[in-house]
């Protein structure tokens, strides 16, 4: 049983993903493209604004992705040329998929989604899946490892990974560890492929186990993973959120942690990042409401940057946007870009 509340809206968030493009409304491709001007548009807003052209770019070149949940709106409707042709026009280097179908836009193949984001000048770099499901031909790592795998090596995948909890079993240290056990089996499979599976994590797995409070979950899965087999995507806006929810224990001991240091200390086990954004809100349960990338309160310029000066990191990580529900999913892209393009590392 699930410890959060039933309205719980990271629950609805990871409940909601597994159907990423559902059914569509039926607007127009000029009407919903209009509403995302082109980036050039707002040259000089966000960049000036944080110092356009003084001192080293914070973000590497070529590593600006998007998770493309973020766009299933526009996927749905418009289908995935439409949306791939406007990423190119705001600068992204690549995609992180969660669903090859585009709903009712009509069908695509995996060759073809493959020939068209290349040919927008973006390299598809990882895609979410289910760990699990009652279901045996559901679409999981655990009922179809081979068909997983099979359709990340034809798409080019260097990644391939779920935004599922690791809590199969329950909360406990050995319900995490029999989690971690089938982790590195998939991890295995994938690395036998070229590919890095990984898990993206968001806040209950900071959490601490229901059998020994004095454990947090998060350091029991990092322990009992094989590093040269399982990696984490981690979620920077979910950690922040554990960092509000989970710096105490269940008996009100201090047990404070920092996101960015999980990734110092561990950097080749983080290929990848969610760069999602949060404005601070300590009487929201999260302690924080979920805003425009640069709109909130994450210090990107900062996590970014400690990252990336690390020796030999510079080009060793992969960083996507994300907003789980944007007012205005393309304005989201275009301004997302805009703002971690234009963010300068400090003199």
């Amino acid at each position: 049983m699930s410890r959060m509340h039933q309205t719980d809206p990271e629950l609805t968030h990871r409940l909601s993903r597994r159907g990423m493009l559902g059914v569509a409304a039926g607007t127009t491709v000029a009407a919903l493209l209009g509403a995302a001007a082109p980036a050039q548009a707002a040259a000089g807003t966000d960049s000036a604004a944080a110092g356009k052209g003084r001192g080293r770019p914070v973000l590497p070149p070529g590593r600006l992705g998007i998770q493309l949940y973020s766009l299933r709106d526009k996927v749905s409707t418009l289908g995935f040329a439409p949306v791939f042709a406007e990423l190119e026009k705001y600068g992204y280097d690549e995609v992180e998929f969660a669903g090859y179908t585009q709903g009712s836009a009509g069908p695509i193949t995996l060759a073809q989604l493959k020939r068209l984001a290349r040919n927008h000048g973006l390299t598809p770099i990882g895609s979410h899946v289910g760990y699990y499901s009652s279901d045996p031909n559901a679409y999981t790592f655990a009922q179809n490892l081979t068909k997983v795998l099979d359709d990340a090596q034809a798409l080019g995948l260097k990644h391939i990974g779920t935004a599922a909890g690791p809590f199969r079993y329950g909360t406990t240290v050995d319900a995490m560890k029999r989690a971690a056990h089938e982790f590195n089996t998939y991890g295995a499979a994938a690395r036998a492929r070229g590919m890095k599976f990984y898990q993206h994590n968001h806040s209950e797995e900071f959490s601490f186990a229901t059998d020994n409070p004095r454990v947090r979950l998060y350091d029991v899965l990092l322990r009992e993973t094989d590093p040269d087999l399982v990696f984490l995507e981690m979620d920077i806006f979910w950690a922040y959120v554990a960092q509000f929810r989970f710096s105490k224990r269940p008996d009100g001991t201090a047990a404070p942690f920092e996101p960015l240091d999980y990734v110092l200390r561990r950097p080749n086990r983080y290929p990848l990042f969610h760069v999602k954004d949060g404005e601070s809100d300590p009487s929201n349960p999260f302690g924080y409401r979920m805003v425009d990338v640069g709109d909130g309160d994450i210090d990107y310029q900062k996590f970014i940057s400690a990252v990336t000066r690390l020796k030999g990191h510079r080009l060793a990580h992969h960083w996507q946007a994300e907003h789980d529900n944007p007012s205005e999913s393309l304005t989201f892209a275009r301004r997302s870009s805009e703002h971690l393009h234009s963010l300068r590392e400090k003199c």
